[in-house]
């Protein structure tokens, strides 16, 4: 199956500290893959080297056959083809809805108004907003801003989404429409790299799971492997503290 993402060797640094420690894995076309791991594991860094948000400081990340770590490359070109959801939803709290889904469609795309607002229109629709079209980011609930993030990343026609813990900024009540709607994305076959500490929908959604700690994958595999009967011991206390926290030891008791 082609690679939609592969990384390979890739390593980060922040002046002393190392936050990726050598990380390889490929994620195919029409895959979802969920990272997992405890905070500073190096995940959103991952993602975040993925469209060179971050430079890599060594290996290589190649998207959709794009090496983006050739210094001759228009990453700007290869950006359109990644659509990318933050923690923080990243609106323009001075634009309505519609014009935070068009804005960029016209900078950057070229689409002229009335086809950069029917795209838009029917990516709100996909993500149940249809109605708020002409309300502002502030007269939205967390949920809502980050379900209109979504339909402004789908309205400039990506062939991968990235999400970097899309329901991290939520109430818990919030979650379950932003999940629904990343559902429907991977039924439609969206490749996605997911970082998340929702253990429900990477077992649900996920062909493929990796967990991360200290800068490197501990492991990988399908859902029923790595949450099920994970391989090694770091992975397994992870998910006990973050399953049943009131069952797992202390963390410094686990070495």
């Amino acid at each position: 199956m082609t690679a939609a993402i592969e990384i390979q060797g890739l390593h980060k640094s922040f002046g002393d500290l190392e936050v990726l420690r050598g990380v390889d894995f490929t994620v195919a076309q029409g895959e979802v893959v969920c990272v997992i791991g405890p905070s500073g594991s190096g995940k959103s860094t991952l993602l975040r080297c993925a469209n060179l948000l971050e430079e890599p400081t060594s290996g290589r990340v190649v998207v959709a056959g794009a090496d983006l770590t050739d210094p001759d490359l228009d990453i700007d070109r290869v950006r359109r083809r990644i659509g990318m959801v933050f923690q923080q939803f990243n609106l323009f709290p001075h634009l309505n809805v519609l014009e935070n889904l068009t804005i960029a469609q016209r900078r950057v795309l070229g689409r002229d108004r009335a086809e950069a607002e029917r795209t838009a229109r029917a990516n709100l629709e996909r993500v149940g907003l249809a109605d708020k079209e002409a309300g502002y980011p502030a007269q939205l609930s967390g949920g809502q801003q980050q379900r209109v993030a979504i339909a402004r990343a789908l309205s400039m026609g990506p062939e991968l989404m990235l999400f970097d813990e899309p329901t991290s900024a939520l109430d818990p009540e919030l979650v379950g429409d932003v999940l629904g709607v990343m559902r429907s994305l991977a039924d439609e076959g969206m490749t996605m790299l997911v970082v998340t500490h929702e253990m429900g929908f990477a077992r649900e959604v996920a062909d493929r799971v990796v967990f991360m700690d200290d800068g490197v994958v501990v492991e990988e595999g399908s859902p029923d492997e790595v949450l099920g009967n994970p391989r090694h011991e770091r992975t397994r206390s992870f998910l006990a503290r973050v399953v049943n926290p009131g069952d797992a030891p202390p963390a410094d008791a686990q070495s």
